[in-house]
This record gives C-alpha cells, structure tokens and sequence, in this order.
C-alpha cells in the first residue's frame, strides 16, 4: 500500500494533470468559487476505499481496475476540470471542509458542495455553517466579512436530493425547491457577486436509479417543473446569471452517443459501471470483462462518469468562452479599415510634392495581404489570421492647393481564434472620399469612409467530450470613420530631393456587428446581441521621402497613436434553448497605445505610370497587425 506521505504530493500531482488543460485560457475571474451537493463535490469526505489520505468524489476511480482498495484515486469531477480550464489551481478548486485536507495541513479550497445536501443546506453552506459530518467551519460569507467578490466565478447546483430524500412529490413542492435554490444565487448577489452560473436540474426519471421504474413519468415531470420554476425566477436576479441546460445536454448524449465517445449499443439511461444501488452494464461496468466508464455516462444511479464529468466541464467551459472570441468580430473590422487608410496614406505620401498637374486625373489600383495576430488577454482568445484586399480609386487636381479624390476598397479576413482555432471569416466593402491640402511646407489630409461589413461562415469550435463541436451563423455590419492628419515639411525647398515632417493625426471610427444567433437550439448554441466598439484616437508621427532618382522614391512613416475608447467590451448573450435568461460577459480589451510604421518605395515607369510597394506594421504589447500592397497609379 502507498505510504501517506508519498500519497499526498502523488494524488496531487494526478489531480493537476486532470485539471490543468487550462494554462493557455484567459484568466478574467478571481476565484471560482462553487455550491451545490454532490454532483459538484471536489472531496468533501474522506474516502475509506482509496489510498490513505485521499478524499471522496463522486465518480468512477481513475483506472485500471476501477476498484476499492486498489490505490486509484477517484476521477476529477466537472468542477475541478472547468476550474483548471480556467487557470485555478487544484488546491483553488479543492473541497472546503475537507476534514482529511485540514489534517493534512492543506489549505481549504473554494468547493463548498457537499454530498447529500438538500436546497436549504446549500443555502446554510453559503450564510451560515458548512457542516459535513467529518468537519465544520463558517459559511462562505461569514467567513469572507459577509461580502461576495464582484469579479469572481460563482457556481451553482442543487435540487436533486430534495427528490430522492422525498421533499418533492408534488408540483409545487418542486417549485419551492427551486425557489430556494434561487434564493442561494440571490443571496449571493445581495452581498455583491456578479457573475453566478446555475444548473438547470438533469432529468431524475433519466437517472438508473428511477428510469423503468413506476415513478419515471412523474419524477421526470416534477423535475421539468422544477427547472420551469427555477428559470423563471433566475430572470429576475440582478446579476449575470449563466445558466447550463444541463438536460438538453444529456438528451443530446443519449440521443447520439456514439458523438461523445460513449457506446452506441448499450442502455446509457437504466444501466451503470459501479453497480451501486443501479443495473451494472453487463459489457463495461466494473465487474465485466472489459470494464470502461468512458463508456457509460452514470457511475452509479445518479452520478455521472469521468465522461459526464468532462462533458458538463466543456460545456460550461464553451459558453464561458464565447465572448472571449466574439468580441474580436469588430476587432477584425477595425483592423480591415485601418489597412484600407494605410493603403491610401501610402498612396498619398509617395505623391507628395508630386502631384498630377492641376485639371487631370490621378487613377490608382492597388492589391495587397494582411496578417492580424492577437495574444490573449485577461478575457480574451489568443486569435490570427490572413486575408487579402484590393482597392482602385482616382484623385482630381482642382488647384495649386487641393485635390480631391475616391476610393473603393475588398477586402478578406479570416481570423481562427481560440484553444480550438474556431473559424470566423469577414469580407467588407468600403468606400472612401478624400480631400488633400499641400500649399509652400503646410500639408493636410482628410478622409471619410462608409463600408458593409458580411461575416459568414462563422464557426465557433470548442470541445465536448472526445470530439469537438461546432456552432456556425451569419451576421453583418457597417463600418464609418473619418481621419485627418495636420503637418508641416521641414525639408529647405520645394525642389529638395528629401522632405520632413511631423505632424498630429485624429481618428473615429464606429463599427456595428448586428447581433445573430447560431443554427438550431441544441445545448452549445448561443444568441449574441448586437456588438458596437467606437474609437478615437489622437497621433503625432514624422514621414519622410527620399528621391533616389528622378525615377526613384523612397518613403517611410511612423506614428504613434493613443486610444481613448479602451473599455473592455461586454457582449450580451443567451442559450438559443433559453431566450429570456440573458447574461452579459466581458471580451475584448482594446489596445490603449498603438505604434504604427509605413514604408514604401515608388518607381516611374513613365511619365504618367508609377509603380508603388509599401509595407505596414501596428503593434502594442499583445496585437499586431501588418500589410503588404502592390499598386499603380495613372494620370490621365
């Protein structure tokens, strides 16, 4: 048998490999913090089967052999594995009032569900006392000065022992059930928390220890009832209330099963691997000849396997990580329009002090590729992608002083975002009309562009299970902006072949990302509301040009920007299978600071035709964005 002292450091060390898929994931919550009963119970109790000092969860042991007194510890539990996508740590995510842990002079952890407790005592856990038989201690709030922290991830389950201790047995008995589950999210909002996910109550006549049993019909409609109540009043809480369909969900398993890796030919609903107080599976269970809870999706008569554990963990993982990736979708289109100004300063620097001759056209056709690349954030997915553009327009001279000129712009961006590199593709249409001042050493510029923005194809990929998902929809938007710049060339004349100069720049842009819901109404597919992200910003840059050769130019920019619309963005959202219970969660933070450099090299093919490449780059701490173009402009 392994020693406890060696025991301790090594079920640590397996919890963490289970646990730590998450050390790539935004981190925007403080703590998750997690209530409920023993669904969600990371090892409250001592567990006398297992290895000395290790503590009970309710599911499958990690194998081989499944058994008792094997020395395998019991399998993480859909807790601990979404606390570890998140970034916590196994002792963050560890049981409260572990009696075992304290002994072992362990620190608590966050996890205050309890095996066995009813509604009521899931309340007491939160204002009173955490009582588990083995220890007790204060409650979350008394312990933390009655006050629940604002930026932490608060989780929620209970209901399912108020039916199989017989509190539930009628209709409004399931009602008052969920109300007082209600009443735990709602006294944790009063003392302050803001973002609280809830489960809606699996299906109890699905479970093996009711289905086929008389009471199946009526279980499963007192737990429908339950859930009703419960969705009902959550929508009344003033908080970011998440909820998990978790009954869809299991519908969707037992539906298909074969998707989510568990077995096709076996009766997922009235059978289980442990055999305790359920039918043990005759072909996995944990006494048959090849015994595999990664089959099955009950370890016993109402506890899910290693496999249910991980569904419900990826599941509320992908919900949490949506607007981690949707609020990139204005970001993609702000970066489109920046690379479509860009192109047309390039355009205009290698004209400067080169202008076609007053009364003539200036036609312009240019190509190019852009590279977007985006670090995660403290709420927001890693991302990259490619995309290429083509732009044509003209300019008219109407004097020594001014010229006036269009633009039309195509571009195409795809951007994969995320662990999964979900897929978002983007293509928008811009048009721009510019006006142009260069009189003796003062020069200025202005310009306003309008464009549709169509995202299509969007697919938001995440795991599920063994496989991957993927949830797809369409939107559309627009795109306004107005830029000017003011400067002056230091260069001594006119005729020098280099010219200088600093200057002061003024960006808005608006853009709009209609809101959209992806196709059908399964778990995983979500409804986003309407996205708008504005920017202003300010600049001072300096530009040059060199002249080679009559024929020959060169030409270089930088600048340096600062964005004064730099909230993180918020996205409101909602389960497509629960239309009113709405939540708002933060995305994207834009970049406050923003380097920009611009070089180019223009060559006169003849006297009217000028071949011109330029390269672009914009970067700050966690974005980058850059661009390759090829044009020719024409006089006429």
């Amino acid at each position: 048998m392994i020693k406890q002292t060696m025991f301790v450091p090594l079920a640590g060390c397996l919890l963490a490999i289970a646990c730590a898929q998450a050390i790539a994931a935004p981190a925007p919550y403080s703590k998750f913090i997690v209530f409920g009963d023993s669904l969600n119970d990371a090892g409250q109790f001592s567990d006398p089967g297992g290895p000395p000092g290790s503590t009970l969860r309710f599911t499958n042991r990690v194998g081989p052999t499944y058994m008792d007194g094997s020395g395998e510890v019991k399998a993480a539990n859909s807790t601990q594995l979404l606390g570890g996508k998140l970034g916590f740590s196994p002792d963050q995510t560890a049981a409260s009032t572990s009696a075992t842990r304290a002994s072992q002079g362990l620190p608590d952890g966050n996890n205050w569900a309890t095996g066995g407790y009813r509604t009521d005592q899931i309340l007491d856990s939160i204002t009173t006392t955490s009582d588990t038989g083995e220890r007790s201690r204060p409650g979350y709030l008394p312990s933390n000065n009655f006050r629940a922290d604002p930026n932490a991830l608060y989780y929620l389950s209970g209901g399912g022992n108020d039916f199989l201790q017989g509190r539930v047995t009628s209709l409004d008995q399931a009602s008052a059930a969920a109300d007082r589950l209600v009443g735990s999210v709602q006294t944790l909002q009063q003392a302050g928390a803001k973002y609280i996910m809830v489960w809606l109550l699996p299906d109890i006549g699905l479970t093996p220890a009711i289905n086929g049993s008389p009471f199946q019909a009526f279980t499963s409609q007192l737990s429908a009832q339950f859930n009703t109540e419960l969705v009902s009043q959550l929508q009344h809480v003033d908080a970011e209330v998440i909820p998990l369909n978790i009954p869809v969900l299991l519908k969707e398993t037992f539906a298909n099963p074969a998707q989510f890796g568990l077995a096709a030919d076996q009766n997922l609903t009235a059978t289980c691997f442990s055999g305790d107080s359920c039918t043990e599976n005759a072909k996995y269970g944990i006494n048959s000849a090849t015994p595999d809870p990664t089959k099955l999706i009950y370890n016993d008569s109402v506890h899910p396997t290693e496999t249910g554990q991980r569904l419900i963990a990826d599941y509320a993982f992908s919900i949490l990580a949506a607007p981690w990736e949707l609020t990139l979708l204005p970001e993609m289109a702000h970066a489109t329009l920046r690379a479509h100004q860009d192109e047309l300063r390039n355009q205009w620097q290698s004209d400067w002090e080169n202008w076609q001759n007053v009364g003539q056209w200036r036609a312009i056709v240019a190509g190019g590729g852009q590279h977007l690349d985006f670090d995660d954030q403290r709420s927001a997915a890693s991302a990259d992608g490619n995309g290429y553009n083509l732009n044509i327009g003209g300019s008219y001279r109407l004097n020594e002083a001014w010229r006036v000129g269009v633009a039309a712009g195509f571009y195409r961006q795809k951007l994969e975002a995320g662990n999964d590199d979900s897929e978002y593709k983007l293509s928008t249409y811009m048009g721009t009309a510019f006006a142009q001042y260069q009189q003796n050493r003062w020069w200025a510029d202005a310009a306003m562009t309008a464009g549709h923005l169509d995202y299509d194809n969007l697919k938001r990929k995440f795991d599920l299970g063994v496989n991957e998902r993927s949830e797809k929809g369409d939107t559309s938007g627009t795109v306004l902006a107005i830029t000017g710049r003011l400067g002056y060339d230091i260069a001594q004349q006119a005729s020098s072949p280099w010219h200088l100069s600093p200057f002061i720049s003024a960006d808005y842009a608006k853009v709009q990302v209609d809101g959209y819901s992806e196709n059908g109404n399964d778990a995983t597919a979500l409804t986003f509301d309407d996205q708008k992200r504005t920017s202003k910003r300010l600049g001072v840059g300096l530009q040059g040009k060199y002249q080679i050769t009559p024929q020959t130019q060169v030409f270089a920019e930088y600048a340096h920007e600062r964005e004064y619309e730099n909230d993180t963005q918020d996205l409101t959202m909602n389960l497509n299978s629960l239309p009113n219970n709405s939540f708002t969660l933060q995305g994207y933070t834009p970049q406050t600071n923003l380097n920009r450099l611009n070089l180019g090299v223009s060559q006169k093919l003849t006297a009217d035709l000028a071949l011109r490449a330029s390269y672009n780059i914009r970067k700050d701490d966690d974005f980058t964005q850059q661009g390759i173009n090829l044009g020719v402009s024409l006089n006429f």
